[in-house]
């Protein structure tokens, strides 16, 4: 019997570091290059208990492709498992090393999926079509002018550049890990940079097909994500779609959690700013 007391898995998350050796914006309230003392806190809260991964949830430099060689140092500290997956500023160097970031961050691609026991993680990547994580002459590129053109003449609060969405070949392959999870039994959690519910200026282009495929599935289980720095929470079917705050905000205080996995629920410990919340998964 399952003891429903103790977690299945545990795992910290990170949202937004955003590091950059420069000096803090002030209206927006961005201290960028106190991202790196703020994420040393961090990890010794993680490295003080067991976890099996911590995630960034993206936007780990502000800008620069140098930034990187300041910061992901700092996650060389973790004694457990540093996952990423892609924000839009990660996307904010030269254009010789856009095709480099994912590697450069030591991901096995784009965008990917692995398990845990009977839990399935899947790991988005919200800029594949977007104004700036490919060069000019790529398709992508083209389709991303044309879905924010369109959006823009709807007048829709999430046409903005510094979103992007997905391509039909992720959105194939989102929906066939969701069918094999669902017919191998698997409870399925999705990582991403960008939200998609409740609406919001920092939404994914595509959220409305993204939020409906998920919800059609009896193993989704939440969607994780960052990007707006605000945080945010809303639910579908009684299906969690969490934004986590931005850890560049404020000059001093600090945000990241802890998410512990159990059979009816999913406890969300938030430090600093981060709020604290039990998501009833529907299980």
């Amino acid at each position: 019997m399952t003891d429903i007391s103790s977690p299945i898995l545990r795992f910290g998350i990170v949202a937004d570091p955003q590091y950059a050796g420069i000096a803090p914006h002030a209206a927006l309230n961005r201290h960028y290059a106190r991202s790196p003392a703020k994420l040393t806190e961090a990890i010794a809260v993680f490295n003080a208990t067991e976890l099996d991964f911590v995630m960034t949830l993206g936007d780990i430099i502000d800008r620069d492709w140098n930034s990187f060689d300041d910061i992901l140092p700092v996650y060389a500290t973790l004694h457990h498992k540093a996952l990423f997956l892609l924000g839009n500023h990660d996307f904010a160097v030269a254009l010789e090393h856009l095709g480099s970031v994912s590697e450069r961050l030591g991901m096995p691609g784009r965008y990917y999926d692995f398990a845990i026991g009977k839990w399935r993680f899947i790991v988005l990547d919200g800029s594949d079509v977007s104004t700036f994580s490919t060069p000019a002459d790529d398709p992508r590129t083209a389709l991303a002018a044309e879905r924010l053109s369109t959006l823009v003449a709807q007048g829709a609060i999430n046409a903005q550049t510094w979103n992007g969405s997905l391509s039909e070949e992720q959105f194939r392959w989102l929906t066939g890990v969701m069918e094999k999870g669902q017919a191998d039994g698997e409870a399925v959690l999705v990582l991403g940079h960008y939200p998609v519910f409740p609406a919001n200026s920092h939404n994914m282009w595509d959220s409305a097909r993204i939020v409906d495929l998920l919800t059609g599935f009896s193993c989704f289980r939440g969607y994780f994500c960052g990007h707006n720095h605000d945080g945010n929470f809303g639910e579908v079917d009684g299906r969690p779609f969490v934004t986590f705050k931005g850890m560049v905000d404020t000059e001093s205080q600090n945000t990241f959690a802890i998410v512990s996995v159990f059979d009816d629920r999913i406890e969300i410990e938030g430090f600093g700013r981060e709020v604290s919340r039990v998501l009833r998964t529907g299980a």
